[in-house]
Protein backbone atom coordinates (compact mmCIF):
# COMPACT_ATOMS: atom_id res chain seq x y z
CA UNK A 1 0.00 0.00 0.00
CA UNK A 2 1.08 3.53 -0.70
CA UNK A 3 2.41 6.20 1.79
CA UNK A 4 0.44 8.47 -0.13
CA UNK A 5 -3.16 6.77 0.40
CA UNK A 6 -2.21 6.98 3.95
CA UNK A 7 -2.33 10.71 4.06
CA UNK A 8 -5.52 11.08 2.11
CA UNK A 9 -4.61 11.51 -1.72
CA UNK A 10 -7.22 9.84 -3.89
CA UNK A 11 -6.28 5.92 -6.00
CA UNK A 12 -6.40 7.99 -8.66
CA UNK A 13 -3.93 10.33 -7.78
CA UNK A 14 -1.71 7.18 -6.10
CA UNK A 15 -1.90 5.68 -9.09
CA UNK A 16 -0.27 8.43 -11.43
CA UNK A 17 2.63 9.09 -8.67
CA UNK A 18 3.43 5.45 -8.34
CA UNK A 19 3.36 5.30 -12.39
CA UNK A 20 6.39 8.11 -12.23
CA UNK A 21 8.23 6.70 -9.37
CA UNK A 22 7.20 8.94 -6.53
CA UNK A 23 5.31 6.00 -3.67
CA UNK A 24 7.47 7.27 -0.64
CA UNK A 25 6.12 10.68 0.83
CA UNK A 26 9.19 12.93 1.74
CA UNK A 27 9.18 14.53 5.03
CA UNK A 28 7.15 17.89 3.79
CA UNK A 29 4.57 15.86 2.10
CA UNK A 30 4.11 13.81 5.03
CA UNK A 31 3.67 17.42 7.23
CA UNK A 32 2.19 19.64 4.67
CA UNK A 33 -0.27 17.15 3.01
CA UNK A 34 -2.84 16.15 6.08
CA UNK A 35 -2.60 19.32 7.01
CA UNK A 36 -3.74 21.21 3.95
CA UNK A 37 -5.99 18.06 2.11
CA UNK A 38 -9.53 18.35 4.01
CA UNK A 39 -9.05 21.55 5.35
CA UNK A 40 -9.27 25.28 4.33
CA UNK A 41 -6.57 27.50 5.73
CA UNK A 42 -3.39 29.35 5.30
CA UNK A 43 0.22 27.46 5.38
CA UNK A 44 3.63 28.25 5.59
CA UNK A 45 6.02 26.08 4.75
CA UNK A 46 9.64 26.14 4.56
CA UNK A 47 11.73 23.94 2.58
CA UNK A 48 14.61 23.44 0.65
CA UNK A 49 14.41 23.07 -3.12
CA UNK A 50 14.31 19.08 -4.32
CA UNK A 51 12.17 18.22 -1.26
CA UNK A 52 8.97 17.34 -3.04
CA UNK A 53 7.05 20.63 -2.43
CA UNK A 54 5.58 20.16 -5.73
CA UNK A 55 3.50 17.47 -4.97
CA UNK A 56 3.18 18.32 -1.23
CA UNK A 57 0.92 21.24 -2.43
CA UNK A 58 0.15 19.88 -5.92
CA UNK A 59 -1.73 16.90 -4.33
CA UNK A 60 -4.49 18.99 -1.69
CA UNK A 61 -4.50 21.77 -4.70
CA UNK A 62 -5.60 18.93 -7.34
CA UNK A 63 -8.12 17.49 -4.47
CA UNK A 64 -9.70 20.95 -3.73
CA UNK A 65 -10.11 21.08 -7.81
CA UNK A 66 -13.76 20.80 -8.86
CA UNK A 67 -13.54 19.86 -12.43
CA UNK A 68 -16.91 20.15 -13.33
CA UNK A 69 -16.58 24.04 -12.95
CA UNK A 70 -14.55 25.55 -15.99
CA UNK A 71 -12.95 28.45 -14.47
CA UNK A 72 -9.48 29.33 -12.96
CA UNK A 73 -9.68 27.90 -9.30
CA UNK A 74 -5.71 28.10 -8.28
CA UNK A 75 -3.08 29.69 -8.62
CA UNK A 76 0.17 28.84 -8.25
CA UNK A 77 3.31 31.27 -8.63
CA UNK A 78 6.69 31.23 -9.59
CA UNK A 79 9.82 33.04 -10.21
CA UNK A 80 10.59 31.39 -13.75
CA UNK A 81 9.43 30.08 -16.42
CA UNK A 82 11.48 26.45 -15.96
CA UNK A 83 10.23 26.41 -12.16
CA UNK A 84 6.80 27.03 -13.95
CA UNK A 85 6.77 24.90 -16.41
CA UNK A 86 7.93 22.17 -14.29
CA UNK A 87 4.88 22.10 -12.14
CA UNK A 88 2.31 22.24 -14.53
CA UNK A 89 4.31 18.95 -15.83
CA UNK A 90 4.02 17.05 -12.63
CA UNK A 91 0.39 18.65 -12.01
CA UNK A 92 -0.30 16.42 -15.35
CA UNK A 93 1.37 13.89 -14.65
CA UNK A 94 -0.47 13.43 -10.84
CA UNK A 95 -4.07 13.29 -12.84
CA UNK A 96 -2.96 11.01 -15.92
CA UNK A 97 -5.84 8.61 -13.95
CA UNK A 98 -8.22 11.29 -12.46
CA UNK A 99 -10.79 13.46 -13.69
CA UNK A 100 -9.52 16.12 -16.30
CA UNK A 101 -8.30 18.75 -14.16
CA UNK A 102 -6.29 21.08 -17.21
CA UNK A 103 -3.14 23.15 -16.00
CA UNK A 104 -1.74 25.90 -17.91
CA UNK A 105 1.57 27.78 -17.64
CA UNK A 106 2.29 31.60 -18.88
CA UNK A 107 5.22 33.06 -17.85
CA UNK A 108 7.09 35.96 -19.56
CA UNK A 109 9.85 35.41 -22.73
CA UNK A 110 7.31 33.70 -24.68
CA UNK A 111 4.88 35.61 -27.13
CA UNK A 112 1.33 36.89 -24.86
CA UNK A 113 -0.70 36.25 -27.64
CA UNK A 114 0.32 32.31 -28.02
CA UNK A 115 -0.37 32.06 -23.98
CA UNK A 116 -4.32 33.96 -24.35
CA UNK A 117 -5.28 31.70 -27.07
CA UNK A 118 -4.34 28.61 -25.07
CA UNK A 119 -5.99 30.34 -22.19
CA UNK A 120 -9.42 30.26 -23.98
CA UNK A 121 -9.52 26.65 -23.52
CA UNK A 122 -10.91 25.43 -20.18
CA UNK A 123 -8.33 26.37 -17.75
CA UNK A 124 -8.87 25.01 -13.86
CA UNK A 125 -5.14 25.81 -12.61
CA UNK A 126 -2.65 28.39 -13.69
CA UNK A 127 0.93 28.69 -12.76
CA UNK A 128 2.32 31.86 -13.57
CA UNK A 129 5.29 33.87 -13.39
CA UNK A 130 4.20 36.86 -11.23
CA UNK A 131 4.71 39.79 -14.10
CA UNK A 132 3.17 38.02 -17.14
CA UNK A 133 0.53 37.17 -14.61
CA UNK A 134 -0.11 41.26 -14.00
CA UNK A 135 -0.08 41.24 -18.27
CA UNK A 136 -2.69 38.68 -18.81
CA UNK A 137 -5.04 40.18 -15.90
CA UNK A 138 -4.70 44.16 -17.67
CA UNK A 139 -5.49 42.24 -21.01
CA UNK A 140 -8.46 41.03 -19.56
CA UNK A 141 -7.49 37.49 -20.49
CA UNK A 142 -7.48 35.83 -16.83
CA UNK A 143 -10.63 36.14 -14.44
CA UNK A 144 -9.48 35.22 -10.88
CA UNK A 145 -13.05 35.33 -9.47
CA UNK A 146 -13.36 32.33 -8.48
CA UNK A 147 -9.85 31.80 -7.23
CA UNK A 148 -10.23 29.59 -4.45
CA UNK A 149 -5.93 28.84 -3.51
CA UNK A 150 -3.15 31.00 -4.20
CA UNK A 151 0.29 29.11 -3.74
CA UNK A 152 3.76 31.11 -3.40
CA UNK A 153 6.54 28.41 -4.39
CA UNK A 154 9.67 29.83 -4.14
CA UNK A 155 8.72 32.60 -2.46
CA UNK A 156 12.24 34.27 -1.50
CA UNK A 157 13.36 33.23 -5.03
CA UNK A 158 10.13 35.60 -6.12
CA UNK A 159 11.17 38.39 -3.82
CA UNK A 160 15.33 38.41 -4.53
CA UNK A 161 14.45 38.36 -8.64
CA UNK A 162 12.15 42.07 -7.89
CA UNK A 163 8.58 41.03 -8.05
CA UNK A 164 7.62 42.37 -5.11
CA UNK A 165 5.63 44.93 -6.43
CA UNK A 166 4.20 42.54 -8.38
CA UNK A 167 3.17 40.07 -5.36
CA UNK A 168 1.63 42.69 -3.77
CA UNK A 169 -0.63 43.36 -6.48
CA UNK A 170 -1.97 40.18 -7.23
CA UNK A 171 -2.55 39.40 -3.39
CA UNK A 172 -3.73 42.25 -3.04
CA UNK A 173 -6.78 41.18 -5.61
CA UNK A 174 -6.84 37.79 -3.86
CA UNK A 175 -7.36 38.69 -0.19
CA UNK A 176 -10.36 37.12 0.42
CA UNK A 177 -9.22 33.71 -0.59
CA UNK A 178 -9.31 31.19 2.12
CA UNK A 179 -6.46 29.24 0.71
CA UNK A 180 -3.00 30.90 0.81
CA UNK A 181 0.07 28.49 0.62
CA UNK A 182 3.44 29.74 0.61
CA UNK A 183 6.61 28.31 0.34
CA UNK A 184 10.02 29.31 0.79
CA UNK A 185 13.89 27.60 1.48
CA UNK A 186 14.72 30.80 3.64
CA UNK A 187 12.77 33.20 5.14
CA UNK A 188 14.31 36.44 4.63
CA UNK A 189 12.51 40.22 5.98
CA UNK A 190 10.65 40.19 2.56
CA UNK A 191 9.15 36.93 3.05
CA UNK A 192 8.16 37.28 6.40
CA UNK A 193 6.96 40.75 5.52
CA UNK A 194 4.43 39.38 2.42
CA UNK A 195 3.19 36.55 5.06
CA UNK A 196 1.94 39.09 8.05
CA UNK A 197 0.51 41.09 5.39
CA UNK A 198 -1.68 38.76 3.38
CA UNK A 199 -1.40 35.55 5.64
CA UNK A 200 -3.55 34.97 8.32
CA UNK A 201 -2.16 35.22 11.78
CA UNK A 202 -3.39 31.48 12.20
CA UNK A 203 -1.51 30.23 9.53
CA UNK A 204 0.16 26.62 10.14
CA UNK A 205 3.63 26.59 9.82
CA UNK A 206 5.77 23.75 9.09
CA UNK A 207 9.33 23.77 9.02
CA UNK A 208 11.46 20.72 7.58
CA UNK A 209 13.87 20.61 10.50
CA UNK A 210 17.84 21.12 9.80
CA UNK A 211 18.54 17.65 10.20
CA UNK A 212 16.10 16.47 7.12
CA UNK A 213 16.65 19.89 4.75
CA UNK A 214 21.06 19.23 4.69
CA UNK A 215 21.12 16.65 2.16
CA UNK A 216 22.77 13.55 3.71
CA UNK A 217 23.79 12.57 -0.13
CA UNK A 218 25.65 15.06 -0.89
CA UNK A 219 29.48 15.38 -0.04
CA UNK A 220 30.35 18.65 0.78
CA UNK A 221 34.44 19.21 -0.42
CA UNK A 222 36.33 22.30 -0.64
CA UNK A 223 39.77 22.78 -2.39
CA UNK A 224 41.81 26.06 -0.49
CA UNK A 225 43.93 27.77 -3.68
CA UNK A 226 44.71 31.04 -4.95
CA UNK A 227 42.12 32.59 -7.83
CA UNK A 228 44.72 32.02 -9.89
CA UNK A 229 44.73 28.29 -9.96
CA UNK A 230 41.03 27.99 -10.21
CA UNK A 231 40.92 27.03 -13.81
CA UNK A 232 43.70 24.29 -13.54
CA UNK A 233 41.88 22.78 -10.31
CA UNK A 234 38.09 22.90 -12.11
CA UNK A 235 39.79 21.35 -15.19
CA UNK A 236 41.25 18.57 -13.29
CA UNK A 237 37.60 17.80 -11.34
CA UNK A 238 35.84 18.10 -14.41
CA UNK A 239 38.35 15.50 -15.86
CA UNK A 240 37.35 12.95 -12.93
CA UNK A 241 33.71 13.68 -13.99
CA UNK A 242 34.00 11.78 -17.63
CA UNK A 243 30.26 12.09 -18.81
CA UNK A 244 28.70 12.82 -15.64
CA UNK A 245 26.28 16.19 -15.49
CA UNK A 246 26.86 19.09 -13.28
CA UNK A 247 26.64 22.85 -12.88
CA UNK A 248 29.40 24.97 -12.38
CA UNK A 249 28.37 28.27 -10.11
CA UNK A 250 30.16 32.24 -10.84
CA UNK A 251 28.85 35.06 -9.08
CA UNK A 252 28.82 37.71 -12.38
CA UNK A 253 27.75 37.16 -16.00
CA UNK A 254 31.69 38.48 -17.37
CA UNK A 255 32.92 35.64 -14.92
CA UNK A 256 29.96 32.97 -16.40
CA UNK A 257 31.04 34.11 -20.03
CA UNK A 258 34.81 33.70 -19.78
CA UNK A 259 34.82 30.71 -17.81
CA UNK A 260 32.41 28.73 -20.38
CA UNK A 261 34.51 30.23 -22.97
CA UNK A 262 37.73 29.23 -21.39
CA UNK A 263 36.18 24.98 -20.32
CA UNK A 264 35.49 25.31 -24.57
CA UNK A 265 38.40 26.07 -25.51
CA UNK A 266 40.15 22.87 -23.32
CA UNK A 267 37.58 20.94 -25.25
CA UNK A 268 34.96 20.12 -22.45
CA UNK A 269 31.25 19.51 -23.49
CA UNK A 270 30.51 23.12 -21.55
CA UNK A 271 27.86 26.54 -22.35
CA UNK A 272 27.10 29.29 -19.93
CA UNK A 273 23.56 30.92 -19.07
CA UNK A 274 23.48 34.08 -17.89
CA UNK A 275 20.76 37.04 -17.45
CA UNK A 276 21.72 38.92 -20.52
CA UNK A 277 20.84 36.33 -22.98
CA UNK A 278 17.56 35.80 -24.94
CA UNK A 279 15.22 33.19 -23.85
CA UNK A 280 15.70 31.66 -27.41
CA UNK A 281 19.56 31.45 -26.22
CA UNK A 282 18.49 30.25 -23.27
CA UNK A 283 16.34 27.70 -24.03
CA UNK A 284 18.50 26.22 -27.07
CA UNK A 285 21.54 25.96 -24.27
CA UNK A 286 18.94 24.09 -21.55
CA UNK A 287 17.98 21.47 -24.39
CA UNK A 288 21.32 21.37 -24.91
CA UNK A 289 21.75 20.19 -21.25
CA UNK A 290 19.01 17.96 -21.18
CA UNK A 291 19.68 16.40 -23.67
CA UNK A 292 23.19 15.44 -22.48
CA UNK A 293 24.95 16.82 -25.83
CA UNK A 294 25.80 19.50 -22.75
CA UNK A 295 27.75 17.90 -19.93
CA UNK A 296 28.80 21.03 -17.48
CA UNK A 297 26.63 24.21 -17.31
CA UNK A 298 28.54 27.53 -16.33
CA UNK A 299 25.47 29.64 -14.38
CA UNK A 300 25.08 32.81 -12.18
CA UNK A 301 22.35 32.34 -9.57
CA UNK A 302 19.88 33.96 -11.11
CA UNK A 303 20.17 32.55 -14.72
CA UNK A 304 20.24 28.99 -12.62
CA UNK A 305 16.80 29.78 -11.15
CA UNK A 306 14.00 27.26 -11.59
CA UNK A 307 16.58 24.93 -13.76
CA UNK A 308 15.91 21.34 -12.60
CA UNK A 309 17.68 18.38 -14.56
CA UNK A 310 17.43 14.78 -12.78
CA UNK A 311 20.61 13.26 -12.05
CA UNK A 312 23.33 15.88 -11.26
CA UNK A 313 26.58 14.66 -10.13
CA UNK A 314 28.18 17.72 -9.42
CA UNK A 315 28.13 21.52 -8.36
CA UNK A 316 30.98 23.26 -8.22
CA UNK A 317 30.93 27.19 -6.59
CA UNK A 318 33.87 28.56 -8.48
CA UNK A 319 32.99 31.98 -6.80
CA UNK A 320 31.35 31.65 -3.83
CA UNK A 321 27.43 33.05 -3.48
CA UNK A 322 26.50 37.32 -2.33
CA UNK A 323 24.01 35.73 -0.75
CA UNK A 324 24.27 32.67 1.91
CA UNK A 325 20.97 31.11 1.65
CA UNK A 326 21.82 30.72 -2.40
CA UNK A 327 24.78 28.46 -1.06
CA UNK A 328 21.61 26.22 -0.12
CA UNK A 329 20.39 26.27 -3.46
CA UNK A 330 23.05 25.72 -5.18
CA UNK A 331 24.14 22.73 -3.69
CA UNK A 332 20.62 21.27 -3.52
CA UNK A 333 20.39 20.77 -7.37
CA UNK A 334 22.69 17.63 -7.47
CA UNK A 335 21.92 14.77 -5.08
CA UNK A 336 18.12 14.71 -5.98
CA UNK A 337 15.91 11.60 -5.50
CA UNK A 338 18.23 9.27 -3.23
CA UNK A 339 20.97 10.00 -5.31
CA UNK A 340 24.29 10.82 -4.63
CA UNK A 341 26.22 13.81 -5.58
CA UNK A 342 29.03 16.36 -4.74
CA UNK A 343 28.89 20.11 -3.76
CA UNK A 344 32.87 21.22 -4.54
CA UNK A 345 33.61 24.87 -3.24
CA UNK A 346 37.25 26.19 -4.72
CA UNK A 347 37.76 28.97 -1.89
CA UNK A 348 40.86 31.34 -1.53
CA UNK A 349 42.48 31.56 1.84
CA UNK A 350 40.26 34.56 2.28
CA UNK A 351 37.16 32.70 1.78
CA UNK A 352 37.98 29.59 4.09
CA UNK A 353 35.78 31.52 6.60
CA UNK A 354 32.59 31.74 4.51
CA UNK A 355 32.90 27.52 4.07
CA UNK A 356 33.34 27.63 8.38
CA UNK A 357 30.64 29.94 8.78
CA UNK A 358 28.30 27.11 6.21
CA UNK A 359 28.92 24.05 8.71
CA UNK A 360 28.04 26.24 11.26
CA UNK A 361 24.83 27.97 10.19
CA UNK A 362 23.62 24.83 7.93
CA UNK A 363 24.84 22.08 9.87
CA UNK A 364 27.07 20.79 7.55
CA UNK A 365 30.34 19.01 7.63
CA UNK A 366 33.07 19.92 4.70
CA UNK A 367 35.81 17.69 3.42
CA UNK A 368 39.16 19.25 2.33
CA UNK A 369 40.14 17.19 -0.79
CA UNK A 370 44.07 18.07 -1.57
Amino acid sequence: MSGFKELGIADDFVKGLSEIGITVPTSIQKEVIPALIDNDGDLIGQAQTGTGKTAAFGLPLLHKIRPEQKQVQALVLSPTRELGQQISKQLFKFTKYSNKIFSEAVYGGEKIDKQISRLTRPTHVIVATPGRLIDLIQRKAVHLDAVRIVVLDEADEMLSMGFKKELDEILSKLSSVKNKWLFSATMPHGVKEIANKFLSTEAKRIEVSKDNIVNKNIEHQYVVCEEVDKLNIITQFLKTQKGNRGLVFCRTKAATEKLAKQLQAKNFAVDGIQGDMQQKERDKVMRAFKNDTIHTLVATDLAARGIDVPDLAYVVHYQLPDKDEYFTHRSGRTARAGKKGISLVLATTHELRNVRFYEKSLGLVFKQVR
